[in-house]
């Protein structure tokens, strides 16, 4: 048990970043937490948009990995779904009038960019320009 308060203990932003810190915060995080942070640190990077400060109407290029892939019609077309995670947000991208894309396949890190839509609450991005990343840096 810690004799520091609760109130009193250090945020995540507030530690000191020393080599010794940054060990130890990344042996005790979980493997989910670790690739968040990997996920997020690309994404700054690389120059996109977090997905997370992603809005309605906003013109974005984003970056992250594809988590599901599924083919799902709308309105009796078929549409491609992918769900993209960055470590910040899910981001849902339709490639619609498609059964499927060379490439695009769940792991699959990619780069997308267009005009982020919001259906039923979460981010969608509608038949964007996207450019796979080199299976190399993955």
């Amino acid at each position: 048990m810690s004799a520091v308060p609760r109130s009193e203990k250090l945020h995540k932003g507030d530690r000191p970043s020393g080599r010794f810190r940054r060990m130890l915060d990344r042996l005790s995080s979980s493997q989910e937490d670790l690739e968040c942070e990997e996920l997020e640190e690309d994404s700054q990077a690389s120059g996109c948009t977090l997905i997370s400060e992603c809005t309605d109407r906003q013109i974005v290029k984003v970056t992250g990995t594809l988590r599901t892939v599924t083919l799902r019609p709308r309105a009796g077309v078929p549409a491609l779904e992918a769900e993209l995670f960055d470590g910040t947000a899910p981001l849902d991208v339709v490639w619609l009038g498609r059964r499927s894309i060379q490439g695009i396949e769940p792991g699959r890190k990619l780069i997308a960019s267009g005009r982020i839509a919001m259906s039923h609450g979460r981010r969608v991005l509608f038949n964007p320009k996207y450019e796979l990343r080199p299976l190399g840096k993955e």
